[in-house]
This record gives structure tokens, C-alpha cells and sequence, in this order.
């Protein structure tokens, strides 16, 4: 492998702008060799910003994966391309990190599954609450077995008013859903993991287009077009496992509430629980005495230094990295993330039906 480990973006839009091009530009490592948008302006824009003084652009991806010398591709596109592009990348001999959710379908995310098995190249997807430090804390405390035997759970990604406006987020057709699929899929991810459960049993769950029908509404990025608003504006679900435990999962991108949370768990074991609320709390029992702790994880500052505090993003995309120069596991798997979209297609599948959709 080359002393830099050369990487290409293909969809060069917000997620690529705001996520993946300021993470990688960091790391010493790495070279930012080629860039492709349909757009191809977006392509051009990212790198004069970004990329090595002989960056290429393209405008159709399938002319960039024909580039031997890339060894990793960040795939930054609507959903609906997810499968085809990160599939075409490994095979093509390339590493890939896909932004989330994995794919429109789970049958997608099974391809994608299987390709990087046949071809021995990396595959992750971009479900960055991982990285978190209550998340990151969390997981240590599960692991270790602090909570117990973890069989209830929420998964929380509620916002009042923020529907995403821009893009092709309203569209379900490119995108497959609303916000189940956009940050339903993040919570879904961090409970899962942090539960260490991927085997589901049954889901039930419901879908609404209420709020999304309202003219001129109040709204983070300005008011939506109700006839462009094809994807759901919220939607619940309830899991059980095959060992029995439940997690209740919500989402909304609009929802009359001041219960506001997004990508954030609720965790209930035998030794103890956890959640998310105004930091990490743990509560539990101790000498028949009931306790709650809430985890201070900013380890504080010093005077005249400022110390050095890494993002979620920054981690994430480091980690990823890491993992592709000295052949390790990504911390998110392939299967891990088919389980979230094999889940939430049920969900899906079983509003439209009334009924509960069983898994095999």
C-alpha cells in the first residue's frame, strides 16, 4: 500500500461537504484524489477545496472506479444509488465507507453484504452516533455487563419542526422513506450495538403523513411544499427479539411534542439502566438503595491550554481509516447495518399492512 492511502468521493453534496471531505482532510494519511457529482460544479467546488493539486472530477462515477490507483471510495448519494455505487466500488478492488442508511431496501443491503464478502474489500456505512463519548461510554458499561441482561429499550429520533427541505429528502422514491429511514436508521444503529442484539423475531409499526399536509408551517429550514412531501412526517415501531427483549422505536421530522430527542437510547437491563437525557445517566440499585448517576465525560479544562476534543465525525472517519491501513474489523459492520435496514423496511412494510411482519 502507498505511503497515502488515496480516496475518492462520489456525491460531492452536503453530506460529503459537511462530514466526510473536513474529516478527511485531516488525517495525515490520507490523499484526496477524485471527485464526482452529477452535478459536476459540486465536484469541481470540492476539489479546488480539498483535494491534492492533481485532483480529477467526473461526473459519471462508473469512469472514476476505473482508476486503479483509488483504494477507498466514500459513497455521499441519495439512498436509492447506495447499493449500485458502493457494490461497483468493491468490486472494482476498492474499500468503501456508504453514508447511511445502508440501502433503500433490505434486499439492497444483502447485495452489498454479499459483495464485500466475494470480493475481501472493507465495507462499512456512516452511522456516526456511534462515536459519541456517551455513546462510545455506554458501550463500555454494556459490555462489562453493568446493566445486565438488557431487555427493553428505546430508540429515540424525535424532532418538533425539522423537516429537511433541501435535496431529495421529501422524495420518497430516491430516498424510500422520511425520517424512519433518515434518523430513525441512527437510533435504530446505536441501540442495536449498544445492546449487542441483531436478531429480531417481529416487528409492528405505524406510519403517518399528518403534519406534512399543512401550508406555510413553522419549521427549522422554512416551510415545506406539502405537494413535494411523499415520504412520512413520522413513524413508530415496536421490536422484539428472538431473546425476547423489545425496543420501541420513534422517529418524526415533525410531531407536536416537547419531548425532543434524536439519535439517542434508552437502555433497561437486570443490573441497571440507561439513557441519554441531559448527558448519561445510570441508575440502579446498590444495598437495597435505589441510585441515579449522571456521568460527567468533558474531562475539564486547564488553565492556558486548550486540550484537544476530536468530533463524532472526526472519530468516526479516523477509526474507519485506521481499520483499512491495518486490516481491522470496522467498528460498523456490514451485517450490522443489513440488520437496521431489514428492520426498518419492516416497520415500513407493516405500517402499509396493519399487520406484524415476522422475520425467519
Amino acid at each position: 500500500m502507498s505511503e497515502k492511502l488515496k480516496v475518492a468521493i462520489i456525491g460531492c453534496g452536503g453530506i460529503a461537504t459537511g462530514k466526510h471531505l473536513p474529516s478527511l482532510a485531516k488525517l495525515e494519511q490520507v490523499e484526496l484524489v477524485a471527485f464526482c457529482d452529477i452535478v459536476v460544479e459540486k465536484a469541481e467546488q470540492a476539489a479546488k477545496k480539498y483535494g491534492v493539486a492533481e485532483a480529477k472530477v467526473y461526473e459519471d462515477y462508473q469512469e472514476l472506479l476505473q482508476d486503479k490507483s483509488i483504494q477507498v471510495v466514500h459513497v455521499c448519494t441519495p439512498n436509492d444509488s447506495h447499493a449500485n455505487i458502493s457494490i461497483a466500488a468493491l468490486e472494482s478492488g476498492k474499500h468503501v465507507m456508504c453514508e447511511k442508511p445502508m440501502a433503500k431496501t433490505a434486499a439492497d443491503a444483502r447485495r452489498m453484504v454479499e459483495a464485500a464478502e466475494r470480493t475481501g474489500y472493507k465495507l462499512t456505512i456512516g452511522y456516526n452516533n456511534r462515536f459519541r463519548s456517551d455513546s462510545l461510554f455506554l458501550k463500555q458499561l454494556c459490555v462489562a455487563g453493568e446493566l445486565g441482561d438488557i431487555y427493553y429499550a428505546k430508540a429515540h429520533a424525535i424532532r418538533r419542526r425539522a423537516v429537511p427541505t433541501w435535496g431529495v429528502f421529501l422524495d420518497g422514491e430516491k430516498q424510500g422513506g422520511g425520517p424512519l429511514i433518515d434518523i430513525g436508521t441512527h437510533a435504530l444503529d446505536l441501540t442495536l450495538w449498544l445492546m449487542n442484539n441483531y436478531e429480531p423475531k417481529a416487528v409492528l409499526g405505524t406510519t403517518f403523513h399528518k403534519l406534512s399536509q399543512k401550508e406555510n408551517a413553522a419549521n427549522a429550514w422554512g416551510p415545506w411544499d406539502p405537494k413535494k412531501f411523499t415520504v412520512e412526517d413520522s413513524a413508530f415501531g415496536m421490536i422484539t427479539m428472538k431473546n425476547g427483549a423489545t425496543i420501541v422505536l420513534e422517529s418524526s421530522w415533525a410531531l407536536n411534542t416537547l419531548d425532543v430527542k434524536e439519535a439517542k437510547s434508552t437502555l433497561c437491563g437486570t443490573e441497571g439502566g440507561a439513557d441519554m437525557e441531559d448527558g448519561l445517566r445510570i441508575n440502579g440499585e446498590k444495598h437495597s438503595r435505589l441510585f441515579k448517576n449522571l456521568i460527567q465525560l468533558d474531562s475539564g479544562g486547564v488553565d492556558f491550554y486548550d486540550g484537544k476534543k476530536e468530533s463524532m465525525q472526526d472519530t468516526e472517519i479516523r477509526l474507519w481509516i485506521d481499520a483499512v491501513l491495518n486490516d481491522k474489523e470496522p467498528i460498523v459492520t456490514p451485517k450490522q447495518a443489513c440488520v437496521v435496514s431489514e428492520i426498518l423496511e419492516a416497520i415500513y412494510k407493516s405500517a402499509e399492512t396493519g399487520e406484524a411482519v415476522y422475520f425467519d
